[in-house]
């Protein structure tokens, strides 16, 4: 069974080629699983306030297949598997008109935001979601990390400040992409046709980030690796480009 919201694209949500920024994407995303919990009984601040666990997003692949547009109106749809473990795993799907237009898995973690540690999923939470078949996996880009011999350089610092924070007080994750376009070899005219991203560490308020960035590999994907003050990593991640 999916979950759906229905959305009217802002003009705001566009870059400076008229297209919808993908932050702005799992924006979308994000804020229909959020309306599906609170509408299923499990508001996430009630998660948090009450019971003092949040999810935290561990990975996300996307085949973004179409860009999109300004006053465009979209149905994002949403549905999870039964949870496995510690891993919580739930899927993504946008349609413009009855066209599938973007494709999404991703996987989630519950936290315990005192001791930030994580806490096993059961049975009790399975009934707050939607359970359906999962996204072929070939139609979607590998889960990100960093290839093995890849030579990544420094491309510059990213401050984290409070435009970037949630109640966690650590950038939210659907930051990162406009933050990995802001490094990208000139953006203009050019639009992300496939993401994966995989957060490692929290990038918390107040710290700054040092990216480092590849040359497109042979699939034509940019390599992206943060690094926080203690050089850990916080995020990794690739990224393909295509004309618009």
């Amino acid at each position: 069974m999916k979950y759906t919201s229905h959305f009217k694209i802002k003009w705001h949500d566009t870059d400076a080629s008229r297209v919808v920024r993908t932050s702005r994407i799992l924006m979308y995303l994000q804020e229909t699983a959020n309306l599906q919990c609170a509408e299923m009984g499990l508001p996430l601040d009630d998660l948090r306030d009450e019971k003092g666990v949040g999810f935290v997003l561990g990975s996300i692949s996307a085949d973004l297949i179409k860009p999109l547009h300004a006053y465009e109106e979209i149905d994002v749809r949403t549905w999870c598997r039964a949870s496995h473990g510690y891993s919580f795993l739930r899927y993504y799907e946008i349609l413009r008109n009855d066209e599938v237009v973007l494709r999404a898995s991703s996987i989630w973690a519950l936290i315990d935001v005192v001791n930030k540690t994580m806490v096993k999923g059961d049975e009790s939470l399975d009934e707050y979601f939607p359970i359906d078949e999962p996204i072929d996996a070939e139609l979607l880009p590998k889960k990100a990390r960093v290839s093995k011999g890849s030579v990544l350089k420094e491309v510059g610092k990213r401050k984290i400040v409070y435009s970037d924070i949630d109640y966690n007080m650590h950038m939210n994750n659907t930051i990162y992409p406009d933050m990995i376009c802001d490094f990208l070899p000139d953006m203009m005219g050019k639009r992300i046709s496939k993401l994966s991203l995989s957060y490692i560490k929290e990038a918390a308020y107040g710290d700054e980030l040092t990216v480092l960035l590849g040359q497109p590999d042979a699939e034509g994907f940019f390599e992206v690796r943060t690094l926080n003050s203690k050089q850990e990593v916080c995020l990794e991640a690739r990224v393909k480009l295509e004309d618009i």
